[in-house]
């Protein structure tokens, strides 16, 4: 199934919303840095690009918590 490939501005404290349960939120812009925030529902994995790809392909990502362990993060 494609995806379609949306470019959207938005300014800071501005929100996207994705599938009508998922919130993108530009928090902070400082120089070509962007902060995003983003809510989504538990069962919605969240993650970076280079960490998603970093997930073997046919398992289900890991949560939070085992992804902070992985990482040797305070959980």
């Amino acid at each position: 199934m494609g995806r379609q490939k949306e470019n959207l501005r938005r300014d800071e404290r501005k929100s996207i919303v994705i599938g009508g349960n998922i919130v993108v939120k530009v928090v902070r812009v400082e120089g070509d840095q962007i902060k995003l925030g983003i809510q989504a529902p538990r069962e919605v994995p969240v993650h970076r690009e280079e960490v998603q790809k970093e997930i073997p392909q046919g398992r289900p990502a890991a949560g939070a918590g085992v992804l902070k362990a992985i990482l040797g993060l305070p959980a």
